[in-house]
């Protein structure tokens, strides 16, 4: 069975930091991309960034790039979102999500975790 599980969410201020972790499980991920997508309340879902399981290629949305990185560790079959210099506009719910790789590291995610609550505010 298939399950991705988030955590790391939270209340920060602006300018703060944050990690989020998402533990997979359920497969061998060799093959895969990990990504994290995010939904704020009344838009929709967006892409925020992906990484390639094996190789580590990785790629982002131009509202983070610079302020988020997403790493893996292989052996403990975890990815992370670290996300700096937060505005409010992130705010948002963030899933992990996965789907076997192939040319298009932003769509076709098929397995998704719960989410986690990201609060940027003063």
């Amino acid at each position: 069975q298939v399950q991705l599980v988030e955590s790391g969410g939270g209340s920060v201020q602006p300018g703060g930091s944050l990690r989020l972790s998402c533990a997979a499980s359920g497969r061998t991920w060799s093959s895969y991309f990990m990504g994290w997508f995010r939904q704020a309340p009344g838009k929709e879902r967006e892409f925020v960034a992906a990484i390639a399981w094996t190789g580590g290629s990785t790629v982002y949305a131009d509202s983070v790039k610079g302020r988020f990185t997403i790493s893996k560790n292989n052996a403990k079959n975890t990815v992370y979102l670290e996300m700096n210099s937060l505005k409010p506009e992130d705010t948002a719910v963030y899933y992990c999500a996965a789907k076997r790789l192939d040319l298009d590291a932003l769509n076709g995610y098929n397995y998704w975790g719960q989410g986690t609550q990201v609060t940027v505010s003063s």
